[in-house]
Order: C-alpha cells, then structure tokens, then sequence
C-alpha cells in the first residue's frame, strides 16, 4: 500500500464524497460482529438495526440485554469455542472488530497481541472457512504500513499484529478462497467512545471540565476518520462484490496534526482551558499517518464525508450532553 503525503492548512480537512446508499442489502442477513461493545462496534449494531440485519455479538464479559442482538460469550482465542459459536450462528458476514490497540512500543506487549490480535483473527477466518459463502470484514490499521516482506512490521507489537493478521487473510482468501475483506482503518474519533483515556475523549473531556490536558508535542500528522464513515465503510465491505479479498485504505487521505484537530476541540468546547503541550514525551516510534483513500472509492464506492471540524463538533456536542459520564476521564 502506497501512502500519499499533504500540506497542512488552516481549512477544515473536509473529504468532499458522494453518499452511499442506506441499501446495503443486509437485510435478513446474519451478521455476526465481534468487538460489539467496542467504540466502532456499538455505532456499527446500532447501523445494523436499523437496516434489519439479523444481529449476533460477541464479548469476553458478560452478555448484555440489548433487543435485536443476541449475545455470545466468547474469548476469540479460543479456537475451538469459536468455531462452535460461528457453526451455531452460520453467519453470513462476521465483521471482526475486536482487538487489542495499544500503540506503545514495549515487547511486553508481543504475546498479548498476537493472542488477542493475530490468534483470534485467524480463529474467525478459520471458522468462516467452514460455512459457506460466509463473507469476513476484518478491521486492520493504517499503522500497518508498507508491503507485506518489507523492512518493516510496522514499528510496534500492535502493528505486527496487525500486519500478520492481514497476511493470513491472504493465506485464507487464496487456499480456502475465503471471502474476506481487509479494512485498515485511519484514526477514528467520534461521539459515545467507551475508552475515554483515547486522545479525542481524554482531550474533550478534560476541556468541558475546564481542565487543560497533558499531552505530547502534538506535532504528530494522523489521518482522521469520522465513525459513522467508518460504519459506511464497514456496511459496504459487508456487501459489496469488487470489495472481496481486497485491504483498502479507510480515511480522508488528508493528514492533520494532533496540534490542529486539538485547537479544534478548544474552540468547539469554548473553554479557556490550555492544552498543555510537551507535558508528556512524544511517543517512541510514531510516524505521521495518511491514507490512500482511491481503492476504497474505485471499490467500495466510499469516501470519507465528515470534515474534521464538522466530525469534532457532533463529538463534543455529545459528550457536552452526557458529562455525567465523562466526570473520571483524564
């Protein structure tokens, strides 16, 4: 994969696109997602329902009640119960979203992240493999850069994960022509994000508080990608024929630095709250990120249509209105 460099300005980093169509022919369908009560994963149930999608969710904790979902307890490193979860449900689509992100750069996190990253990818793709026609979304990243045999595993345990996992995909789509579909996902931010310790939430949340967060340089260029976006990219890798046993890119293909969206932040909250800059050390080992969003337009028909500016104002909007929860942030 190919990534494109841009200039930063001062104008909103909108990604002007077309809008899909709400039909996303799920209706009816099985749709088993993991990593349901995730940030992406309750935005992507929510979508679900309301285009009729016969709904099945995974979780490590205890099943919730949630009308339309059925629930299923299940660590997806566990092969074997996976594969007898996925037999039961029969699925037409699982959408596999549940992973560890954790960008630090420590070996300590290799094991865990091949058990709970690359073990339990390839468990779903293994039990896919056994249904017929089952179709597999599987979230990648954007830090998952370069081609797969080059220098680089992508700089950090999570990374190589996520690397590996998107080179089994391959494995799978060639030796059992596996339907599947590798979305590497830029940073998505947006409104109800249950890990309010994440950049976006931390910082929102400290602000409405009149509190100035402690951050990094801040000078790091990330591309960013609105959730409900990143749903739409979801809903058509589901469906979508040209999609199958592609990895495309999902974000706006404009890189923004931290410094600039978090200015946006501090002028949507219009507090006088100052980010505190430098507070903490830039991250070893992080590089700027952008996306190349053309093969997801050329095969999915998507882009990202939720300019930065706009995506940051819903988001602090909704944690305005739900500051309740927001009160152990930071």
């Amino acid at each position: 994969m190919t990534f494109q460099g841009t200039t930063e300005t001062c104008a909103d980093p909108s990604a002007g696109a077309s809008e899909l169509s709400s039909d996303h022919r799920l209706r009816r369908a099985t749709v088993l997602v993991t990593g349901a009560r995730g940030f992406i994963g309750r935005h992507l149930v929510r979508r679900l329902l309301m285009e009729g999608a016969l709904i099945h969710a995974t979780t490590r904790a205890a099943p919730v009640e949630q009308r339309g979902v059925r629930w299923w307890q299940l660590d997806l490193s566990d092969a074997e119960r996976t594969a007898d979860v996925v037999r039961q449900v029969r699925p037409d689509v699982i959408i596999h979203l549940a992973s560890r992100a954790q960008g630090t750069r420590s070996l300590e996190l290799v094991l865990p992240m091949i058990n709970d990253n690359l073990l339990s990818a390839v468990n779903v793709m293994n039990a896919a493999a056994t249904v017929p026609g089952c179709r597999v979304v599987l979230a990648g990243s954007l830090e998952e850069h370069g081609d797969i045999g080059a220098d680089t595993a992508g700089g950090s345990p999570y990374a190589a994960s996520k690397v590996a996992a998107s080179a089994f995909a391959a494995l799978f789509r060639d030796l059992s022509d596996l339907p599947v579909v590798v979305l590497r996902l830029a940073m998505v931010y947006g409104p109800d994000d249950p890990h309010r310790h994440r950049l976006v939430p931390y910082v929102v949340d400290s602000l409405l508080r009149g509190v100035g967060p402690q951050l990094s340089s801040g000078c790091r260029r990330i591309d960013w990608v609105y959730v409900d976006d990143v749903v739409d990219a979801v809903l058509a890798a589901a469906t979508v024929p040209a999609a199958l046993g592609r990895v495309l890119d999902v974000g706006s293909g404009v890189s923004v630095s931290i410094r600039w969206a978090v200015s946006l932040i501090v002028e949507a909250t219009g507090t006088s709250a100052v980010p505190v800059f430098g507070a903490l050390p830039d991250r070893i080992g992080d590089r700027d990120l952008v996306s190349d969003p053309t093969p997801a337009s050329r095969h999915l028909g998507w882009k990202a249509k939720t300019g930065l500016r706009t995506g940051i104002e819903h988001t602090v909007a909704w944690h305005a209105e739900h500051r309740a929860f927001s009160s152990s942030a930071g």
